[in-house]
């Protein structure tokens, strides 16, 4: 199954890059620790990072209740743009202007809703937490009611999406592969180092088996 495409998630250029199957769209955003929310405020374009987690076919955002897209979202919901980049690699072409990324990206375009419902917003929190490692919601105290009043969640059901993934070497032109000048790809990826314990953890707390080691999905 795919997402249908419309003409806000039709690349103008590249479109051979463009995705529109649920298998590489909820792989990215899953993959992904950050997205980016674009909202208009008072007429102004802002974009803000936030966590995110998906659920299904619904996109997850998580702020304070006094953050920006929160206040602005209203009983009619708030016009969003979501955006997730995953790079991989860094592509270095012969030419300067032939250099380019190898990258995997999730565009989400909606009305974000607020989230009312009390079981909505706990599933939702622990999806959120999950989405940071996997099993942690289990292995954390949950929200108290204070806690709770204080966090906001807004929810995207994923319609109009698209993703866009560049992958291969550099493309240069005919006339410069003969230059003297390296051309080829620099893979890149998200290590984890080695868990630190805070400072005053009971040493008697041992590591959690989602952390050994912690890798994305």
């Amino acid at each position: 199954m795919s997402y249908l495409p419309t003409p806000q998630t039709t690349p103008t250029r590249y479109r051979e890059r463009a995705r529109y199957d649920r298998a590489t769209v909820h792989g990215i955003l899953d993959e992904a620790l950050i997205c980016h929310v674009g909202y208009l405020n008072a007429g102004r374009p802002v974009v803000l990072p936030t966590t995110h987690a998906r659920r299904g076919e619904t996109l997850y955002l998580h702020g304070s209740t006094g953050s920006g897209p929160m206040l602005a979202a209203s009983s009619d919901g708030l016009p969003v743009c979501v955006t997730v980049t995953l790079v991989d690699g860094l592509v270095l072409a012969r030419a300067a202007l032939r250099h380019s990324l190898q990258y995997r990206s999730v565009v989400v375009l909606g009305t974000a809703r607020l989230v009312q419902d009390r079981r909505e917003k706990l599933r939702a929190l622990d999806a959120l937490l999950d989405h940071i490692a996997s099993g942690r919601s289990a292995d954390s105290r949950p929200p108290n009611s204070r806690e709770l009043a204080a966090t906001a969640v807004l929810a995207v059901d994923l319609v109009e999406v698209s993703a866009k993934v560049r992958v291969g070497g550099p493309v240069d032109d005919q006339d410069d592969i003969a230059l003297p000048h390296w051309a080829g790809v620099v893979p890149l990826t998200l290590a984890a180092a080695a868990p630190e314990p805070a400072d005053d953890l009971n040493p008697a707390v041992p590591l959690p088996p989602y952390l050994e080691p912690y890798r994305r999905p």
